[in-house]
């Protein structure tokens, strides 16, 4: 890593401070490259779900139906402060886990409605209330589905 040195002037003063050229490369993401895995992935995300006692929990196999993902999962929470204890728990749980790490999460801190991206599985996750306007599940009604009980092992 190249550094530079270069002069500051504050109040008056010469001061010489060490500047680097070279960023840190960003934190990459690890992308699971088969079904299998997303599927495993996802059966991880149920299951941390499950710990925090999560509602109506789905997994959806979307393989061949969008190209954005291979699985998405759903599931919901008695309130808004679940829902965001769920959203903390499963991207601990991933990251410690499976060693993937979350690319993107929407709805913190409201708890309505938390969307997670891991890559091949979205995750959504739903105040109880919400989830019955919204409907997403009908969005997949020829979908397989994943049995979620496989989490619990």
């Amino acid at each position: 890593m190249a550094t530079n040195n270069r002069e500051v002037r504050t109040g008056g003063k010469r001061k010489t401070t060490k500047s680097s050229s070279a960023r840190k490369p960003p934190r990459k993401v690890a992308r699971r490259p088969d079904a299998e895995s997303a599927r495993s992935l996802a059966l991880a995300i149920a299951e941390a779900g499950l710990d925090k006692k999560a509602l109506n929990v789905e997994i959806i196999d979307v393989r061949g139906k969008v190209d954005y993902a291979d699985f998405v999962v759903v599931m919901s929470g008695r309130s808004d402060r679940q829902v965001n204890a769920l959203a903390r728990n499963i991207q601990e749980h991933v990251k410690k886990k499976e060693r993937v790490d979350c690319i993107g999460v929407e709805g913190l801190p409201r708890g309505n409605w938390v969307l997670m991206d891991f890559g091949d599985v979205i995750v959504h996750i739903f105040h109880e209330d919400t989830r019955g306007y919204y409907d997403l599940e009908s969005l997949w009604i020829d979908a397989a589905r994943v049995q979620v009980e496989e989490a619990a092992r």
